[in-house]
């Protein structure tokens, strides 16, 4: 929301300053002055939309939790009325 908001602050300045700006002309340095102004202002856009990318603290990651070790096995098999045919019901086996 704060990247929303300087964006907005930038473009919104930036339309008052090229609807206010009177024509320009080649003569006195402007050339040189629009290059550096445009150079400025676009350093400002990019670093607002950029920004730094933080990432959560070592301690927030949780430890790994070693349990038994568990697999999955075929069980005893049992008649399926549904289907009619034999099947093995699958049983977790942990050591």
């Amino acid at each position: 929301m704060r990247r929303v908001a300087h964006v907005l602050a930038v473009g919104t300045l930036l339309s008052s300053v090229a609807i206010s700006a009177s024509p320009a002309r080649a003569g006195g340095g402007d050339v040189a002055a629009g290059l550096i102004g445009g150079l400025a202002v676009g350093t400002l856009f990019g670093a607002t939309i950029g920004g730094p990318h933080y990432y959560p603290p070592a301690y927030a990651v949780p430890e790994p939790v070693y349990g038994p070790r568990c697999y999955w096995a075929a069980g005893e098999p049992y008649w399926d009325d549904y289907s009619e045919v034999w099947t093995y019901q699958r049983v977790r086996v942990c050591e």
